[in-house]
Formats: structure tokens, sequence, C-alpha cells
């Protein structure tokens, strides 16, 4: 297993531009008065909230806080449109609410077929939301929905979520370093 979680992490030097990217589009979107949202289901919905603690809050230096929210920590939202709407709706009709034109969006799923993501997606494209795609596997059926996709290729869901809380704390640092 070490070895396993070893070779996942050496994979993400493979995605260096991607990152980069990334965080070029959550540097200029909050840099213009706009906020990151992110969403995820199960482990995903946990790291999506860790992301969005280390700007409100910080990630290594103090400064100000940055504007970002998670869509996974809200029961009363959540159960009440999942009840309502229907579950592949708790993310869109958050967003359709929150976000704005200029946001980002990060999506979270190591399968890449979440339905409720896509739903996610379809919204932050009539709003002018901008979407980062985190996936593992071969991406599902998110590959490609969104303005930038960074892939673990991994068919294992710990090395996947392992890998996506690096690049996590790699925009997070990215993003505190540009922003101070």
């Amino acid at each position: 297993m070490i070895f396993q979680s070893i070779e996942a992490h050496r994979s993400v030097d493979g995605l260096v531009d991607q990152i980069d990217e990334a965080a070029n589009l959550m540097i200029q979107s909050i840099n213009q008065g706009n906020k990151i949202i992110s969403c995820g289901n199960g482990g995903s919905a946990a790291q999506a909230q860790h992301f969005s603690a280390e700007l409100v809050g910080r990630f290594e230096k103090e400064r100000k806080s940055l504007p970002s929210i998670s869509l996974t920590t809200d029961t009363s939202n959540l159960t009440a449109i999942g009840n309502d709407y229907g579950y592949d709706q708790i993310f869109k009709r958050q967003l359709a609410s929150l976000g704005t034109k200029g946001d980002v969006l990060i999506c979270l799923s190591s399968s890449g077929n979440s339905p409720n993501l896509t739903e996610a997606i379809n919204e932050a494209k009539t709003n002018g939301v901008k979407v980062i795609n985190l996936l593992g596997k071969d991406g599902g059926r998110m590959k490609g929905s969104g303005d930038l996709d960074i892939i673990i290729n991994s068919e294992n869901t710990a090395r996947i979520q392992e890998c996506h809380i690096l690049i996590l704390h790699i925009l997070a640092k990215l993003v505190e370093d540009s922003i101070i």
C-alpha cells in the first residue's frame, strides 16, 4: 500500500500545467472580487470543506480571508433540496443562488460519474462560473464538462483522494502566495 501511495503521488508531477492553470483561474477570480465554490460527495465533500477552510481561514501564512464556500456544509439545504427536488439537484440549486459570473467552481469526484456534480457544472456554465474538475480513474462522464480537468489516473479511490488533497494543498499555497 505504501508503494501504491508513493506511485500515485508521483503521478501528480505530470499535472503541473493543469494545477498552475487552476491556480491562475482561482487567483484571477479572487482578484476580480469573486469567490471559490467547491463540492463533492462523501470523502470528496470533506475535501471540499477542508479546501474552503484553508482559503477562508489560512493555509500557511497570516493574511486576509479569501472568499470561498463549500456547498457540502449546510445540512438543512442539502436535505431540503434533496427531499424536494432530488439528490442530483443539491449542488445545482445552491449554485443557482450563490454562484455569480466570474466565480470558480471546483468539483471533486473520484469516479467522475456523479450526477449531482454534472448538474452543478451545467448550472455553472449557465451563470458564467468557471469549472475546475478534480477527477479520478479515466475522468468518467465528467471529463471535458468543465473548463479544466485534473485527473488522477488511478482505479484506487483512496489513492485518488490522497492526490486530490495534495493538489488542493498546492492550490491553497499558490493562491495564498499570490494574494498576499
